[in-house]
């Protein structure tokens, strides 16, 4: 049998990212503007927390309310969703943070909208509220498991309606799992064609200097599939341009180039 290996939280394991390293945390201020006051006295029973992060209101409503919350913000004047979506929190603390980032043009103001859905609960839909959350929602379906509830179309939206999994889950392999490394060549090709064609090259950090198929050799240019021999490689020239160029731009070649020595 293989060893098994804990995929809770599988993009920590990436062997290209510090795992020691920790994201400072944003500092946060007292909530003093009056338009943001007026939202939360507006809100009074459903405010679970409130603060002013990168200059924004963030206010945290309980899961249940968020509707009402909602349509009492959109009635202050925040009359457009941005952007809403969710964060992996179930190996921290057991569920998903939710956002919901609020514009009002008449204010010329934003306010961010938050609230925890533990795991296996489910929460309400806003599409009613904002048009806008119809996709949003149909997204954060897609991408992490979470379909709100009475959605007009729940489906997937930027993966096939097959697809295997959630791929923006932290416990989602980051070089996807055995359904996504053979997605295109099953469906394409079928099963039967996995050793011809072989599998998706799906990890995102890799560069292999003698594969000729998949990636360039400036400076060593060779022609597609051509076999390298590693020990004995002999630098050819690059030409930027074909024939003779562009009319009225100098044509680049090998001597005139220039690299700099360090980043300006």
């Amino acid at each position: 049998m293989r060893e098994y290996k804990p995929k809770a939280n599988a993009q920590k394991e990436v062997y290209y990212k510090d795992r020691f390293y920790v994201s400072p945390r944003v500092p946060r201020y007292e909530v003093s503007n009056e338009i943001d006051l007026q939202v939360i006295r507006d809100l009074e029973g459903f405010v679970c927390e409130t603060y002013i992060e990168r200059d924004t209101c963030v206010v945290w409503i309980g899961k249940d309310n968020i509707v009402e919350a909602l349509k009492i913000i959109k009635a202050n004047g925040y009359e457009t969703l941005s952007e809403m979506s969710a964060i992996d929190y179930l190996e921290r603390d057991g569920g998903f943070e939710i956002f919901y980032q609020l514009l009002s043009f008449t204010h010329k103001r934003r306010l961010r909208v938050k609230t925890f859905l533990k795991e296996n609960e489910e929460i309400e839909s806003v599409s009613s509220i904002f048009s806008s959350a119809n996709w949003s929602e149909r997204e954060m379906y897609d991408m992490f498991g979470i379909m709100p509830l009475h959605h007009p179309y729940p489906k997937r939206i930027l993966m096939p309606d097959d697809w295997v999994g959630h791929p923006l889950l932290k416990s989602y392999p980051l070089q996807g799992d055995e359904s996504a490394r053979w997605y295109e060549v099953d469906t394409i090709f079928g099963r039967e064609y996995r050793e011809v064609v072989g599998e998706e090259q799906r990890d995102s950090a890799r560069v292999d200097r003698y594969d000729s198929t998949r990636f360039s050799r400036l400076g060593y240019e060779v022609k597609y599939g051509e076999v390298i021999d590693k020990d004995n490689e002999v630098k050819k020239p690059i030409m930027y341009q074909e024939e003779d160029g562009v009319l009225f731009v100098t044509k680049l070649t090998i001597n005139n180039q220039k690299q700099l020595d360090k980043r300006k």
